[in-house]
């Protein structure tokens, strides 16, 4: 947390609320968190309007203007959810925080539940599962099969990873980074960072009230693409040498016994090379593992001083 956040009043809960083209949710939203967050001390509420075309600042720059713990950001165009919601991570001041969609198919009465099943559990995050949907098939289908997938691949035990509704102890935010489609995986991210101690609890889901859905197949497909990124990331960031050094030495060892089968073909036999795509083929793989496994090499250097650099998380200290 900055030296300036640290000089800011002590805030309990920051809710950060990520957003695009929602202009007529934004008042109802305010009064049913404002309901829902009454017995809690000190709280402030973070909309991030991603970019809207429609008149959403305005009505955020009105509540703001009535209300003291509501703030708003701005971004200069649309970035996406990922970005919108790193951004609202980076100026939240609370020692929790909680995320959810300004929609209102999330309910705000579910966030002092999750806080007190964090606390109460001593977990790094609770996720909201939305266990009864009201969604048209064709996002609930593919929603599901994105879980399991997914749940599959990063051994967290997790029924609806998607869901907006969540909450987070500070240093969990502090110590992640999003972009991309990442926003579906904070759970994964975190777990990566050492925060594992990962709970769920079933969450209430309104339907749509105003406007249509932001849900489209290339964000379904985008966010495939960024799963199978963070697996690579997981395995190898470390030890980039164990990839990159393996498939090169694959490829140069394939490449040299094609080279010699040809040598010898050519120095028994009297066979002629020219002209046979075999020798091109040999010489083309032994090229590739040089350069693969030079990447490795290189990357094992980078890795090795970045090391040297950043320190771990501590989680305890007597």
């Amino acid at each position: 947390m900055s030296e300036q956040n640290l000089q800011q009043p002590d805030i309990i809960l920051s809710v950060v609320i990520p957003l695009y083209d929602e202009e007529a949710s934004l008042k109802e939203l305010v009064r049913l968190l404002g309901d829902a967050l009454a017995k809690i001390p000190s709280y402030e509420v973070i909309f991030v309007d991603d970019g809207s075309s429609d008149q959403s600042w305005k009505v955020i720059e009105k509540l703001c203007a009535d209300k003291e713990h509501i703030k708003g950001i701005q971004l200069q165009r649309n970035y996406g959810k990922s970005p919108a919601l790193q951004t609202g991570f980076e100026n939240a001041r609370g020692r929790y925080v909680a995320t959810m969609d300004a929609d209102l198919q999330d309910d705000p009465r579910e966030i002092p539940q999750m806080l007190q099943q964090l606390k109460e559990e001593n977990l790094d995050l609770v996720s909201g599962w939305k266990k009864e949907r009201h969604d048209p098939l064709t996002k609930i289908i593919p929603s599901r099969l994105f879980n399991k997938v997914t749940s599959m691949f990063t051994g967290i035990g997790l029924n609806d990873f998607n869901c907006g509704l969540k909450v987070y102890r500070r240093e969990v935010i502090d110590s992640i980074y999003l972009y991309g489609e990442q926003h579906r995986y904070i759970p994964f991210l975190a777990k990566l960072a050492g925060y594992d101690r990962i709970g769920e609890k079933v969450v209430k889901h309104h339907p749509r009230k105003y406007g249509q859905t932001k849900f489209g197949i290339s964000r379904f497909m985008h966010g495939f693409l960024d799963l199978l990124t963070l697996l690579f990331v997981k395995r190898y960031l470390q030890q980039p040498m164990h990839f990159f050094g393996t498939l090169g030495f694959l490829f140069l060892f394939i490449g040299g016994l094609i080279n010699l089968y040809l040598t010898i073909d050519k120095l028994v036999y009297g066979a002629h090379l020219s002209g046979r795509p075999l020798l091109l083929f040999g010489v083309m793989l032994i090229v590739l593992g040089a350069q693969i496994f030079s990447i490795g090499f290189l990357g094992e250097l980078i890795q090795k001083q970045s090391e040297k650099r950043n320190k771990p998380n501590i989680r305890n200290m007597i």
